[in-house]
């Protein structure tokens, strides 16, 4: 599938068998399905989405056992910034990725971390076409990650930007691809961005 003009995400048809730790710390074995993220005239990224023997699931840029030469913010992503994937509860067959998103910092070879945003500085970081083709897609919605009165509603229309929040990303338990698209425009694109490997995000 294609992300951007220049960018595209293909799922590889190969397994890898996976051993180490959990989001939560456990020590498993697991499977990783491989996906590549492909952009002309640079190293392939390879994504692992691995399930693990204990039931949990998450997303990774895969390192290799050599990095490919490339600009330092970029070659550090690799095996950092995981996105766990969980089951909603009395979610209805749905399950939920936490939309937190990589921000690259001036003058450092390694990118924070943002997990409160209000829905335009989300929408700002990731791209807002990004967004909505993900909300698109069917049974996939963008919501608060808790449920709170005092929280607002995510509209891509109208993105707010008064109150920060962290978002989350909800998906039907057999979609496999919309968390593999949701991990590279929140964590890996945000840092092509910084390296100019991509260009900026379009303003809204």
């Amino acid at each position: 599938m294609r992300l951007t003009d220049q960018l595209t995400l293909r799922r590889s048809g190969t397994r890898a068998t996976r051993h180490g730790a959990t989001c939560s710390g456990s020590t498993e074995n697991g499977t990783a399905v491989e996906w590549r993220l492909v952009l002309p005239g640079r190293p392939q990224l390879t994504l692992h989405d691995t399930r693990w023997d204990n039931g949990e699931r998450d997303l990774v840029l895969h390192q290799p056992s050599v990095v490919p030469e490339m600009p330092a913010l970029l070659a550090n992503l690799h095996g950092r910034r995981r996105a766990g994937i969980e089951a909603v509860p009395a979610g209805r067959g749905r399950l939920r990725l936490m939309a937190w998103t990589v921000i690259p910092r001036t003058g450092s070879d390694r990118a924070g971390f943002k997990k409160s945003l209000t829905t335009a500085q989300l929408a700002t970081q990731c791209g807002l076409s990004l967004l909505r083709t993900l909300t698109s897609r069917p049974g996939v919605t963008l919501e608060p990650a808790f449920d709170r009165e005092d929280l607002p509603l995510v509209d891509l229309e109208h993105p707010q930007d008064v109150k920060p929040l962290q978002h989350a990303l909800y998906f039907p338990v057999d979609d496999d691809e919309t968390p593999v698209m949701a991990y590279a425009i929140t964590r890996v694109m945000p840092t092509l961005r910084a390296v100019d490997w991509l260009p900026p995000s379009p303003a809204f």
